[in-house]
């Protein structure tokens, strides 16, 4: 059997600044890894981390659609809930709070509850 511990999937974001995408989700305990432009003034693809967690940017339109919706898992979402001035919900499944980045991406970060 082959073995699929290395892989992984990676959503992208379109974004339309990717420095202050970069900035955002760096309040999220993300921090960026790689820029890559085909040519200086070119639009950038940005990859960023948190521990296994990767999201690429990119500023190309087409790449990705506007109002995408990921979903983060952390192990204390009250300190997220904190740093962006919101209550996390108490949901069935998880403790909760949604965001939107500066291109109006939707971030769920919860805690599960059990």
């Amino acid at each position: 059997m082959t073995r699929m511990d290395d892989e992984e999937i990676i959503p992208i974001l379109y974004v339309t600044d990717a420095a202050a995408a970069v900035g955002w989700y760096g309040r999220l305990g993300f921090a960026e890894q790689w820029v890559h432009r085909f040519e200086p003034g070119f639009p950038a693809f940005v990859e960023v981390a948190r521990g296994r967690v990767k999201l690429f940017m990119s500023e190309h339109e087409g790449d990705a659609r506007p109002d995408t919706l990921i979903y983060l898992r952390v192990r204390e979402v009250d300190s997220v809930a904190r740093e962006f001035g919101v209550d996390a919900q108490e949901l069935p499944w998880a403790r909760e709070v949604e965001l939107r980045d500066p291109d109006g991406n939707r971030v769920r970060v919860a805690t599960p509850t059990s």
